[in-house]
């Protein structure tokens, strides 16, 4: 179970920083792009080893990212040009931050790559339940408000325990975690979208 499907219960605690954002006059375009600039901030953070900024910019994008299509469905704008844009830039944005972490000495290339497939396998799979008629699938063991909520907790845990685990550091580990569970992940979305689809 990801946090993605608790996002009804959620609602409770957004709804008050939607009103806000609606009354600034923000809209779900401009949050989205927000998202993109906070992603890239932290790409480019974590690759100049400037932990704290690049882990403040993965929340500014969490939050963007929560509230875009909040404010889309509270002012009733929804639209498959703004799904659309909301989608290209997530998966920009996971390709920023994990590259930034890679390129920024926190874990080898390699692992950061094994990184990056399952994390853009699993969400294009998440992604293409709706293109094939079954409708945005959020299963599985890790969705991406997961990650970015992991990304910020460990670069937290990393900066005031530095070093790491059995001579891995923080990131390593969260990595790691992201491929194995990212690519299971992708097969989980896999299965349920085969048994729907004819």
């Amino acid at each position: 179970m990801t946090l993605d499907s608790y996002r009804v219960k959620a609602k409770v605690y957004i709804d008050p920083i939607v009103k806000v954002a609606i009354r600034l006059g923000l809209t779900p375009n401009f949050l989205t792009i927000a998202a993109f600039i906070a992603s890239a901030a932290a790409g480019i953070f974590f690759a100049m080893s400037m932990e704290i900024l690049a882990i403040l910019s993965v929340a500014i994008n969490a939050v963007c990212d929560a509230l875009d299509g909040a404010v889309a469905r509270e002012l009733k704008i929804q639209s498959l040009r703004g799904d659309f844009l909301d989608h290209a830039v997530d998966r920009y944005a996971d390709i920023f931050i994990i590259t930034g972490i890679f390129a920024g000495g926190l874990v080898s290339w390699q692992i950061g790559v094994f990184a990056l497939t399952g994390v853009l396998m699993s969400s294009y799979l998440g992604t293409q339940a709706q293109a094939v008629g079954v409708g945005r699938y959020y299963g599985g063991v890790l969705g991406r408000a997961d990650r970015l909520v992991l990304i910020i907790l460990v670069g937290i845990i990393g900066i005031f325990i530095p070093g790491g685990v059995l001579g891995l550091t923080f990131f390593t580990w969260l990595l790691l975690a992201f491929g194995i569970f990212g690519h299971i992940t992708a097969l989980q979305r896999f299965a349920f979208i085969w048994t729907k689809v004819k």
